[in-house]
């Protein structure tokens, strides 16, 4: 008797642990996640030409035939770093395995991409007007992406599940922003006879891409559905460029966006160039004094593909909600 009392106490002890450990391990189903997050570059790279200009920080000195360059310094970095908001769906399939798609909004810092310094532009020798240019180019990528991810959950404990995942990156739709600030000085021997402030914003649209992303993280309980989370993660994934658009024109603070020429205004990239293309390399318009121009005004410009990197590694906090 008193062995089967000892049989069935066991056995009810045993059951309730099950259903301790089931409860315990039981999985929510569906959870949502909402955070912020702040990236650094990993890796740095050369920048592509910006308008034909290469990506240096060039410092000319002197006038005309001593119009000489003193300094150079390669201009290298990534649009890695930046900030990002996104919000998360997942589904758990057990207590170990889940799949993730984010939808995610990132911004870059903006990037000095290639400057110059009192470099000689033209020379009239009508009226000895020598006119030198300085100026500085910045880019900055705006971008939508999924992320679609595999998690692995590592188990509970005091309140905190670490977890691994990796998945890819798939930009849904981006633009490389560059902004140049040109002045032209010009001058009849050392007196200044006119100066004009350019600005131009020219937006580069991608090629479609894919990324690769890892990351680890976790959780900690706040309540019965609410959680915070924590996650370092890198991502590694390059674009190239397939358009680039002026959109923004001034002279001196004027809108002159109407005086530029379709060649001046929209590009095409290509992975060659030859005689078909329409460069400057190829058919210069030597008629002016802007080296940029083609004989072939009316027609898209064609230039090589750039390509710029967003790699980075990064630190997002938020809250996730579990059904």
């Amino acid at each position: 008797m008193k062995k089967n009392l000892f049989l069935l106490g066991l056995l009810v002890c045993s059951m309730a642990t099950m259903a301790q450990t089931e409860k315990a391990d039981k999985p929510e189903s569906w959870y949502f996640k909402l955070g912020g997050s702040y990236f650094n570059q990993t890796a740095s790279t050369e920048f592509p030409e910006v308008g034909g200009q290469a990506p240096n920080r060039d410092v000319y000195q002197g006038t005309l035939t001593n119009n000489k360059l003193v300094s150079r310094e390669g201009i290298t970095g990534s649009f890695g770093q930046g900030f990002r908001s996104g919000i998360t769906a997942g589904y758990r399939f057990s207590t170990r395995l889940g799949v993730e798609m984010s939808a995610n909004y990132y911004i870059s810092n903006s990037k000095t991409m290639a400057q110059t310094t009192d470099r000689l532009y033209g020379f009239n020798p009508a009226n000895n007007v020598a006119t030198y240019i300085s100026f500085t180019a910045d880019g900055q990528i705006k971008a939508f992406d999924l992320a679609p991810a595999i998690v692995m959950f590592l188990g509970e404990a005091h309140g905190f599940e670490p977890y691994t995942k990796v998945g890819v990156i798939v930009p849904i739709h981006g633009t490389l922003d560059i902004k140049t600030d040109r002045e032209l000085v010009s001058y009849v021997g050392n007196n200044v006879v006119s100066t004009s402030n350019i600005y131009s914003k020219d937006v580069v649209k991608p090629n479609p891409t894919i990324g690769f992303m890892a990351a680890l993280g976790t959780s900690y309980k706040l309540g019965k559905h609410i959680s915070a989370f924590a996650e370092l993660e890198y991502r590694n994934f390059t674009v190239h460029g397939k358009t680039k658009e002026t959109t923004e024109y001034t002279v001196n603070g004027q809108d002159a966006l109407a005086t530029r020429t379709t060649s001046q205004i929209h590009t095409n990239y290509h992975e060659k160039l030859d005689v078909n293309s329409n460069n400057p390399l190829f058919n210069p318009n030597t008629t002016t004094a802007d080296t940029a121009d083609t004989t072939r005004p009316n027609d898209k410009m064609d230039e090589l593909s750039s390509y710029v990197g967003i790699s980075g590694l990064g630190l997002t906090l938020g809250l996730k909600y579990s059904l």
